[in-house]
C-alpha cells in the first residue's frame, strides 16, 4: 500500500455529513458514535463528533491532491453547491494564490475547508 494521510475533520451530525459528502461521490466505510470514515476512490475523510461547532468560526481544513483536479471540480460542481462567498456549504471556482498551485475550494456545511489541487 502507498503511503497516505487522511484528514480528520469535525462533524456536528454524522448523518448530515455523510449525506452531504454522498452527493460528492463519497461512501461511508465506517461509523460508530465517535468516528466516521468516508471514501471516494483513494480520497478518504475521517470525522469526529463536534456537535457544538459553529460553522462560521471553523478553522479546520485539509488539502486534497488529485491527478485530475478539473475532473474533480466538474464532478463536485454537478452537485449544485452554491458558489457565493458567504454560503455554507459552497464550492469555489479555480484560483491561484501567490506562490501556490492552481486550486479550487470546497467548504462543507460544518465550515471545514478542502483546498483541492493537482497532485505533483
Amino acid at each position: 500500500m502507498a503511503d497516505r494521510i487522511t484528514a480528520n475533520l469535525p462533524s456536528r451530525d454524522f448523518a448530515a455529513t455523510s449525506a452531504f459528502y454522498a452527493a460528492l461521490g463519497f461512501t461511508e466505510t465506517f461509523r460508530n458514535d465517535g468516528w466516521m470514515i468516508l471514501r471516494r476512490g483513494p480520497l478518504e475523510l475521517e470525522f469526529f463528533p463536534h456537535p457544538e461547532l459553529r460553522p462560521g468560526d471553523s478553522w479546520f481544513s485539509a488539502c486534497v491532491r488529485v491527478a485530475d483536479v478539473d475532473g474533480l471540480h466538474a464532478a463536485w460542481r454537478a452537485a449544485g453547491l452554491p458558489e457565493t462567498a458567504d454560503a455554507l456549504p459552497r464550492l469555489t471556482g479555480f484560483f491561484t494564490p501567490p506562490g501556490a498551485p492552481r486550486m479550487f475550494a470546497l467548504v462543507d456545511a460544518d465550515g471545514s475547508l478542502l483546498r483541492c489541487m493537482g497532485a505533483e
